[in-house]
């Protein structure tokens, strides 16, 4: 790789030292300059901005893809705010392309993530600046690599043919962390990009328009009760028929409630709502105003 650019030095006694070639080394923002004169210097590359975040300290595990296995939701606010970015060039599109299969309940599973095709090869970006919390094989996502970014956001990449990042590695946004492939549960080629805020998938259309290739928003305003797998992107505000106890989720019937159409918004089973409430039977007729427990 050359360089076109002049050493500070660009005289030493009185022949140009001009740059010829670089070296990695073992620090991705380090690197060896070699000059046409046979001297060599180290060349520092300036680092993220938000790398020493201390959010990076928070529940900070390689070993687990989710690191907030233990985390209560209840403790977050009913509104969630994070900035994501400062200006355009704070985003990069994951992979471009379109949703194939969407966020929320498929074939009796919770499908936490968007699907965008791809070829077995092609380049997956980070979408933010951050740092590589976990890699590895992990089940039905294959190759996955997780990100943590700078507001505590995570963003995962599953299906992927080839690592390209470490563990604790600092990304720049766009910067390619994995090549595309098919590996885990999948019936062909395509990424499988999750967004996470504290252990918990919202959907990641909430913030990415593929349609556009852009960014919904420079700001995420997110409901907690968007922080489940069923929730799916909308532009109108969020229900206020639920409540987060201690004891669980609740919900309260509004007209035009049934329970299969509850199972299906909190990602759980009409046997398993009527185990969690007294009286209820898949037969009762819900009566307006009642809290039903969900979760």
């Amino acid at each position: 790789m050359f360089l076109l650019f002049l050493s500070a030095e660009i005289f030493a006694q009185g022949i140009a030292r001009v740059s010829v070639d670089t070296l990695s080394t073992s620090d991705k923002f380090v690197k060896i300059v070699i000059y046409s004169d046979k001297t060599w210097d180290s060349l520092t590359i300036p680092k993220p901005k938000h790398f020493d975040s201390d959010i990076y300290l928070d529940d900070w595990t390689v070993t687990d893809h989710n690191a907030y296995r233990n985390f209560d939701i209840t403790t977050l606010p009913d509104t969630i705010v994070l900035p994501l970015i400062e200006d355009s060039t704070d985003f990069c599109m994951p992979r471009e392309g379109f949703v194939y299969s969407k966020y929320g309940w498929r074939h009796g599973r919770a499908h936490t993530g968007s699907d965008i095709p791809l070829h077995v090869g092609d380049s997956v970006y980070s979408a933010f600046e951050g740092k590589v919390r976990y890699t590895g094989y992990c089940g039905g996502y294959g190759n996955l690599i997780v990100v943590r970014h700078h507001n505590g956001l995570e963003t995962y990449y599953g299906h992927l043919s080839k690592i390209l990042v470490r563990e604790n590695e600092i990304v720049n946004v766009g910067e390619v962390i994995g090549l595309g492939g098919s590996t885990g549960r999948s019936t062909g080629p395509h990424l499988h990009f999750e967004t996470r805020y504290k252990g918990f998938p919202f959907d990641p259309e909430t913030i990415v328009c593929w349609k556009d290739s852009t960014l919904r928003c420079d700001t995420l305003v997110l409901p907690r009760n968007k922080l489940n797998s069923t929730a799916r992107y909308s532009s109108s505000s969020s229900s206020s028929n639920t409540a987060y106890t201690g004891e669980g989720v609740w919900h309260t019937i509004s007209q035009g409630d049934t329970l299969s159409a509850l199972a299906r918004k909190y990602g759980t089973s009409v046997s398993r709502i009527c185990s969690l409430n007294d009286n209820l039977t898949p037969n009762t007729v819900l009566r307006l105003g009642r809290k039903v427990r969900v979760k």
